[in-house]
């Protein structure tokens, strides 16, 4: 099989395709940038930094924390990539973890897992799912902006009286929001 394959190249776009797809329906972006929020938090309570033959341990009391933090950040990445209905709570969460970190975990990974985390939290919150695209208008034969029949202005019965179930009319003072109790 040589590198000239058209095949090899038709699937890999294909799988290209896919993945772009799939990346579309939920917050990925954010999923990534807390998975990746949560490595700097969980690694540096850990690790050593050697100086010539000085060796600075960073080590903290909040060790065991830290890792916590850390995992859960990982985890909750991973459930925003494959849960995208729980991307309000996973959201919230990361920000609070994130927020947690700076006091126990090095300045939350000496910020760098901190500002990822929250970035990837506020992402998740704000994500919303996208409005699939609005069929086509099939050719009825009329003009644009022709009334259907029957009607005479949007909103109106046969009889030419308005519509309005909603209840929400000037007369009775309403302006369209609810109000609670």
């Amino acid at each position: 099989m040589s590198a000239e394959t058209p095949a090899a190249s038709g699937q890999f776009t294909r799988r290209r395709l896919q993945f772009r797809a799939w990346r579309g329906t939920r917050p990925f972006w954010a999923g990534l940038f807390v998975l990746l929020g949560g490595f700097p938090i969980m690694y540096f309570p850990y690790a050593n930094l050697k100086l010539g033959h000085l060796t600075l341990a960073m080590s903290t009391t909040a060790g065991a924390g830290s890792l916590i933090i850390g995992v859960l950040l990982v985890v909750l990445g991973f459930s925003l990539w494959f849960q995208k209905h729980i991307r309000i709570f996973a959201g919230v969460a990361a920000i609070l973890l994130a927020l947690v970190s700076l006091p126990v975990s090095n300045f939350g990974g000496f910020l760098m897992g901190f500002l990822l985390s929250m970035f990837g939290g506020a992402m998740a919150v704000a994500w919303a799912p996208g409005v699939p695209p609005a069929p086509a208008a099939e050719e009825t034969g009329k003009g644009e902006g022709d009334a259907p029949e029957g009607l005479t202005e949007p909103g109106a019965d046969p009889l030419g009286e308005p519509i309005d179930l909603s209840g929400t009319t000037p007369a009775n003072g309403a302006n369209g929001r609810h109000s609670a109790g």
